[in-house]
């Protein structure tokens, strides 16, 4: 097996548009399995991605329950990364997980004393919603289709902008589902969290697959830091540039050298959500 061979590094940093705080992000994350960032990860792993839509309420809850939600049942069922009925089963899932949240949430803020008002209930009836990526990464027995390289196995569902860059020698050599700036605009599908058509929801995702080999890396973004590296000249001093940043420990660094970009008016000021996978030999 592959895993003798090759393991993977993840880590991932979240960080608010200026002007914003923590709590007020509606970008979120999730991986799975859950480990310290250095801990180098030998199994499947699963991250989901999202983007918290903000004319719609609570935004970034449900960005954060869906996160959850796409890569614990992408870990369970990876045959969800290959749409059909696995994908419209997950989505089924995740809707039915807002309305006991919602219900949760309408009491504690009763018990706080502060009730939702006539206009946050009619905001609610709405629904949330947000842009969906979901990864799942697994160790490939067989090696790599092209090489005599391990290999691991990417698979990838997106519904939306936000965006999967695959590196090889550091070197951008896939984007998913946006390849072009051009491609980017205004009105991105949508997963609502009141959206009980499942199969129209499986129909609007899109489905990628790829391999990995020792060195390459995937990099999941939001739509703002996505944009920013299709966008800019020098695509290859770009993901240098990214590429500063490994961990949590560097968070402090990522905000100032985004709010950096955004002072040159090259980063649109949005939240921001950036996962990285690291393939490494042994």
């Amino acid at each position: 097996m592959t895993t003798s061979t090759s393991c993977v590094y993840v880590t991932h940093l979240v960080a608010p548009k200026h002007g914003s705080t923590e709590a007020e992000c509606e970008d979120a994350v999730a991986v799975l399995p859950g480990r310290p960032h250095d801990y180098m990860v030998q199994e499947p792993l699963t991250a989901g991605v999202c983007d918290g839509a903000t004319e719609s309420a609570l935004a970034k809850d449900w960005a954060r329950l869906l996160s959850r939600a796409a890569a614990e049942h992408a870990m369970r069922l990876p045959d969800l990364l290959a749409g059909g009925t696995a994908f419209e089963e997950f989505a089924a899932a995740a809707v039915a997980q807002w309305d006991p949240w919602l219900v949760q949430y309408t009491q504690t803020r009763h018990a706080e004393g502060r009730p939702l008002k006539w206009y946050e209930h009619t905001k609610l009836a709405e629904g949330a919603y947000a842009t969906l990526l979901t990864v799942r990464v697994d160790p490939d027995s067989d090696a790599h289709p092209d090489t005599s390289e391990p290999a691991w196995r990417w698979r990838a569902a997106a519904l939306g902008d936000s965006c999967l860059f695959h590196l090889h020698d550091d070197r951008l050599v896939q984007a998913f589902p946006v390849a072009a700036i051009e491609e980017f605009g205004t009105t991105p599908d949508l997963f609502g969290s009141r959206n009980h058509d499942v199969a129209l929801l499986a129909r609007r995702t899109r489905f990628t697959e790829g391999w990995c080999q020792p060195g390459d890396r995937l990099l999941l973004m939001t739509d703002a830091l996505a944009a920013w590296l299709l966008s800019v000249p020098d695509q290859d001093d770009a993901v240098s540039q990214l590429l500063e940043f490994a961990g949590p420990d560097d968070l402090g660094g990522f905000k100032n050298w985004l709010n950096g970009l955004r002072d040159r008016r090259q980063l649109r000021n949005d939240d921001v959500a950036l996962v990285r996978i690291d393939f490494e030999g042994r």
